[in-house]
């Protein structure tokens, strides 16, 4: 793990910025020349948001990378988290330009649709990590800062639970997304960290 983590002590930020954009266009040439299938707006919507996910989840496995395997992926965790929101954006402007259209038909599946409900819930609560992603707003905030970003955790829970509930009749992935989700939540609770507690015991 040692030459790993040295290698990704030399890859530079901008190289998973750049990795992470290449599908958003790829996914929309896609769409756009017939290989999504015969509904390109519909799987289009769900690759961003699946990507969203993902990256998200990618996020949140960074600090247990590190407790628990000695993989540091630290330096890129604020590049996954801009990815994130990006492709979450794309999702949702998917789904506002391409799909639904009609200003008045949005608000009304805001307001009916339970799935939609969750869905903008988390991307309301991911505006202030997106608008407070950078160094200024780290040294504006100081310790508030992380507590601010403390909201990727309902975050996660509502974007793994929006999944669940889009999925028509039973299906396995969405389900195995929402557990690993809240594994890696539960994770961080003291009373789940049978590792934190061994290596203390140890060292005493």
């Amino acid at each position: 793990m040692q030459a790993v983590n040295q290698i990704l002590r030399k890859t530079p930020v901008w190289a998973v910025y750049l990795l992470g954009a290449i599908p958003a266009p790829w996914f929309f040439y896609l769409g756009m020349t017939g290989g999504l299938g015969v509904e390109p707006i519909k799987a289009l919507e769900h690759e961003y948001g699946e990507l969203a996910l993902q990256l998200l989840i990618l996020g949140l496995a960074v600090t247990p990378l590190r407790r628990y395997a000695g993989l540091n992926l630290m330096k890129f965790r604020r590049a996954i988290g801009v990815l994130t929101f990006a492709y979450v954006s794309l999702h949702l402007l998917v789904w506002l330009v391409l799909d639904v259209q009609l200003l008045g038909q949005i608000w009304a599946d805001i307001l009916k649709r339970p799935y939609i409900t969750v869905g903008m819930a988390a991307f309301v609560l991911m505006l202030p990590l997106a608008v407070t992603s950078n160094n200024w707003s780290v040294r504006r905030l100081g310790p508030s800062w992380r507590k601010l970003h403390k909201l990727v955790y309902p975050v996660a829970l509502l974007g793994g639970l929006h999944y669940v509930m889009l999925a028509k009749g039973f299906q396995i992935e969405p389900l195995i997304y929402l557990a690993v989700i809240i594994g890696l939540l539960a994770l961080r609770l003291p009373i789940s960290n049978p590792f934190a507690r061994t290596r203390q015991a140890d060292s005493a």
